[in-house]
């Protein structure tokens, strides 16, 4: 164990404890409410930065910043916003189509679990592999700025290992992680949604970076 990972540790617990205490829990949720757009580029921005940060501690076996790491935190600032409104649009649109009878509708319980899987399997295999596609190209592109490189898009798309991502990401990290993670979610209350996706971004930030990272 070394310092850094204390340092780290301690955030997230001091993250969980604002979350969990009554009056902070009810100032995140208020806020979160009053300013959706807001808190969701904020929560993006911070987790899933901690969670980048975690994956190059774990290939490395140091605690460093990723290159450009403000810019980044920035993206995943933008990713919050995207996601904030993916979810209101994939859970209405969902509920839509049941109620059209596009879906099959089940009552009860079931019909909760049920409702919680459609979303999540529509929301990932078609919001999701766009998205962190478009992440991939982004994190790319900063890293090569970073480095005094001019960039086109072309050439950071042909830098890219898209090989490695669709068997990584697509085909195994979705099916095994995000479709399961995202049913809870949308079993959850709205007002906990936000603070399970929170710990989610952590997650997605580890993952991305790992992919990305396993292969230098």
């Amino acid at each position: 164990m070394k310092k850094g990972d204390f340092i780290w540790g301690a955030v997230i617990l001091l993250i969980s404890v604002l979350m969990i205490v009554p009056v902070t829990h009810e100032i995140f949720v208020s806020a979160t409410t009053s300013h959706p757009y807001i808190m969701g580029f904020v929560k993006f921005a911070i987790m899933a930065t901690m969670g980048e940060l975690l994956a190059i501690r774990i290939i490395s076996g140091s605690w460093k910043k990723s290159s450009g790491m403000f810019y980044k935190a920035a993206v995943w600032g933008i990713v919050g916003l995207m996601i904030v409104l993916m979810f209101s649009v994939y859970s209405n649109g969902v509920a839509a189509a049941e109620k059209a009878g596009y879906l099959f509708a089940f009552q009860g319980g079931l019909g909760t679990l049920v409702n919680a899987l459609y979303v999540s399997v529509i929301l990932n295999f078609t919001f999701g592999p766009m998205f962190m596609a478009a992440h991939r190209v982004s994190d790319t592109y900063i890293d090569m700025r970073v480095e005094g490189n001019k960039v086109s898009v072309g050439e950071c798309i042909e830098k890219i290992d898209w090989k490695g991502f669709i068997k990584f990401v697509v085909f195994k990290t979705i099916p095994l992680f995000w479709i399961p993670a995202h049913t809870i979610t949308f079993l959850l209350p709205g007002q906990y949604r936000v603070l399970w996706a929170a710990y989610l971004s952590i997650a997605l930030g580890i993952i991305l970076s790992y992919a990305r990272r396993k292969k230098s």
